[in-house]
């Protein structure tokens, strides 16, 4: 991804998170995409150290789900502190989990705010250690 306006970059990295919400959840990718959007127009959900969480609430959810996406070119996202985003934790919730959504986002916010986390995420070497610390387990990628 290329960065540009902010207004492109979002679109961008919306639909990247709608087409795996798709894919993963079953969701329509437009309805995702609206959702999104619409929620970022009220304020950016960057809040600072290169790091998003857009979240919106999706109709066909069974429960909250989450996305978690590294970009390799990092985007404008009108952050607070102007820097530009690489870490993005997409939110979405079912229109009926105003509490759920809530403390998931609390959780996912705190633990993103952790800068030795995020600089294990930023180092992670594959798929799978990646996913090995945002389920919190021990790294696959740990020196042998």
């Amino acid at each position: 991804m290329r960065s540009g306006t902010p207004t492109c970059s979002n679109k961008k990295l919306f639909g990247l998170i709608s087409k795996a919400a798709a894919n993963t959840y079953g969701l329509a990718a437009g309805e995702v995409t609206k959702q999104l959007a619409a929620r970022e127009k009220r304020g950016s959900t960057a809040f600072g150290g290169r790091i998003a969480i857009p979240h919106g609430k999706i109709a066909g959810l069974a429960g909250v789900r989450g996305l978690f996406i590294r970009l390799d070119k990092p985007l404008d996202f009108a952050s607070v502190d102007d820097l530009p985003v690489d870490l993005v934790f997409a939110l979405l919730s079912p229109p009926d989990a105003g509490g759920e959504h809530l403390k998931a986002l609390a959780r996912v916010s705190r633990r993103l705010r952790d800068r030795v986390f995020t600089a294990k995420l930023r180092g992670a070497g594959s798929a799978d250690a990646l996913y090995a610390l945002l389920a919190g387990t021990e790294s696959r990628d740990a020196a042998a």
